[in-house]
């Protein structure tokens, strides 16, 4: 009989023979806030774009989830394998939930614990580890999304202050933040600042009319003469590498992640089918359909081996970015495929928000694209193996 939580699809390769007691009991702590408390409003959330993101960070904040790979300063300091395994039930119910913990903890508060000052980390962290604070990471811009080298928010020095000026686009939970991290172009190069919302010149707004994501805050935020002390700089962050580490944390948290979206959407048609009449026999006793759902259920059994064994690597310290490159570009490729596939299976209450499919579609479809591209991250895997860069 499955245990702690385990689904039936999840028995086919026995995977949790890889995970730890503790693993498997914080799995299934989550996964049950996650089926009691997020479950029987997310469609509701998905179809109105409203999601009451400032209590939900509260309460996972409660259960210890935000930052929670994160040490001191209110962070628990768990395992990488740990962490994954929260993303991927998080987005077991939808990508935009898990965002909100991989966000909050691998962009804005790593940013603040990797590259801030004490002061910084005593400022901000214990808040945004309880979800009293939120935080934004902002680095995409209108026009620079691949190319985060190319970007015209510029900072410059006024005495003992700086001045920022740009905007920034594509940003989760910009309009609802307490602090705003944002990078920008500098004489010395691409610099880091902690700056809070309130500052004059700062203004947000939530971006809306998205077909995906929705059960997320998506906003744009311009930054006006924004004023803000030196103390205010990351003062371990400098060049491009800085905001780039911080996206190789939270690509980690994809590669988990998606395979919670896959195993749901494979769960969900797994019952329909089951019940689910054509010409007087289950939808499932045919051979089309158990075809379709072994390959899915193949796909997804190695692309949560593939996750193991990069939490395994990261928590040993041996990873490196281009294996998160083949596991983001893996994982979330294949859980879209499998979202796809499930959708043919359920007909047309595939396209409904009585089924979790084509909400995790959608999901998917942004999933696939932020954090770096397919394109991207085959150009990075492609750079490891040739030795010859096809960026520019």
């Amino acid at each position: 009989m499955p245990t702690h939580g385990t689904s039936t699809v999840e028995t086919l390769l026995d995977l949790d023979s890889l995970l730890s007691t503790e693993d498997l009991e914080l799995r299934s702590m989550v996964r049950q806030f996650g089926e009691q408390r997020l479950r029987p409003h997310v469609a509701e959330w998905f179809e109105s774009g409203v999601v009451p993101v400032r209590d939900l960070a509260v309460e996972i904040g409660k259960l210890g989830l935000l930052g929670m790979h994160l040490t001191g300063y209110g962070c628990s300091g768990s395992s990488a394998t740990a962490y994954g395994l929260v993303c991927q039930e998080m987005e077991a119910v939808d990508s935009g939930l898990r965002s909100l913990v991989s966000v909050q903890g691998s962009l804005a508060m790593f940013a603040i614990h990797h590259w801030g000052s004490e002061e910084q980390r005593e400022q901000w962290l214990p808040g945004m580890a309880a979800g009293e604070l939120i935080g934004c990471f902002g680095l995409t811009e209108p026009d620079f999304g691949s190319n985060p080298g190319g970007m015209r928010t510029t900072a410059k020095r006024d005495g003992s202050d700086w001045i920022l000026n740009g905007s920034k686009m594509w940003i989760t939970n910009a309009s609802i933040a307490d602090v705003a991290i944002v990078w920008a172009r500098a004489e010395e190069g691409v610099l880091g600042f902690a700056v809070p919302t309130s500052t004059s010149g700062f203004s947000a707004r939530e971006m809306t009319h998205k077909m995906s994501l929705r059960a997320s805050v998506t906003s744009e935020f311009s930054l006006d003469d924004v004023r803000v002390p030196d103390a205010a700089k990351l003062p371990g962050a400098r060049g491009l590498s800085g905001p780039l580490a911080c996206l190789s944390e939270a690509r980690f948290g994809i590669v988990f992640g998606a395979v919670g979206a896959a195993r749901d959407c494979l769960e969900a048609t797994l019952a329909y089918v089951g019940t689910r009449e054509v010409f007087d026999k289950p939808l499932a006793g045919y051979q089309l359909s158990q075809a379709k759902i072994a390959d899915m259920a193949v796909e997804l059994g190695k692309a949560q081996l593939l996750a193991l064994h990069l939490g395994k690597l990261k928590d040993e310290g041996r990873i490196r970015p281009e294996q998160v490159s083949v596991g983001k570009l893996n994982n979330v490729r294949e859980a879209l495929r499998i979202a796809r596939q499930c959708r043919t299976l359920l007909g047309a209450n595939g396209i409904t928000l009585e089924y979790p499919v084509i909400r995790h579609a959608n999901n998917l479809e942004s999933v696939l694209t932020y954090e770096g591209t397919s394109e991207v991250h085959q150009l990075v895997i492609g750079e490891a193996l040739t030795g010859v860069s096809a960026f520019r």
